[in-house]
């Protein structure tokens, strides 16, 4: 039927709602983490598009720049506002005298759109990038700043809540995350064709693990998972012989 070709472009722009309605709740006080909640509802939806593309084998160059467009709203621009308010918290848990460095920490967090749009530009021009990725992708740096506001969000600890909003955290939770994103370094993808190990024992690995640490660790679990992608990425791509994909 006709109407299943307009599915994939349908789920991109619930994907552009979500980043969309993120940045309107990353502005309210108190709100934040519904913000961040619908950063994980853009992801979901990226996810989707891209599986429903392949399922219906509707692939289109409205599509592809679509999803870039959505996904610099949805993991750039929502994630780097994320980013601001973090360090606005920091800046009001302990003043600093110096303005100056204080407006240089602010924009610190334009690094998460920017670094995003630059990530998203490559891949699109990037034909190596079919079954792994090169460079952390967007959602995943997206929801690694989401990650901090949920769990700073549902956190009771006095000490955790310290660390996350030191000046020095967040300023090396951006430089590493905007390093990340345009590094040369492979990214292991979860688009699995098959359910045998062979070719997906990363993804296996990655997706038990995760699941592991999701029931014993609940909402403080995600800014784990994403160290854990990162990790096996750099693992896989140290022990397979150099010729071979992740």
């Amino acid at each position: 039927m006709k109407i299943f070709k307009y599915i994939p472009n349908t789920l991109t722009c619930l994907n552009l709602a979500c980043g969309f309605l993120a940045i309107i709740l990353a502005f309210q006080t108190y709100m934040q983490v519904y913000a961040a909640y619908l950063i994980f509802l853009a992801a979901i939806f990226d996810f989707l598009d891209g599986l429903s593309a392949r399922m219906l084998n509707e692939f289109s160059e409205l599509g592809k720049q679509l999803d870039s467009l959505a996904d610099i709203v949805s993991f750039g621009v929502a994630p780097g506002i994320l980013a601001y308010q973090l360090i606005t918290m920091s800046l009001g848990v302990v003043m600093v005298e110096n303005k100056f460095f204080e407006i240089i920490l602010l924009c610190l967090s334009a690094f998460i759109p920017i670094f995003s749009a630059l990530r998203l530009a490559k891949f699109n021009i990037d034909e190596r990038q079919v079954n792994t990725f090169i460079g952390l992708p967007t959602p995943a740096s997206a929801l690694l700043i989401a990650s901090f506001t949920i769990v700073l969000f549902f956190t009771t600890n006095m000490g955790l809540q310290e660390f996350l909003l030191r000046k020095s955290t967040l300023t090396i939770l951006i430089l590493l995350d905007s390093f990340l994103l345009v590094s040369n370094l492979p990214m292991f993808s979860l688009k699995i064709d098959s359910f045998t190990l062979k070719g997906h024992v990363t993804q296996f690995v990655f997706l038990g693990i995760s699941l592991i640490m999701l029931l014993v660790l609940k909402v403080f679990a995600f800014p784990l998972i994403i160290a854990l992608y990162v990790l096996l990425s750099l693992i896989a791509y140290l022990f397979k012989p150099k010729t071979a994909s992740i």
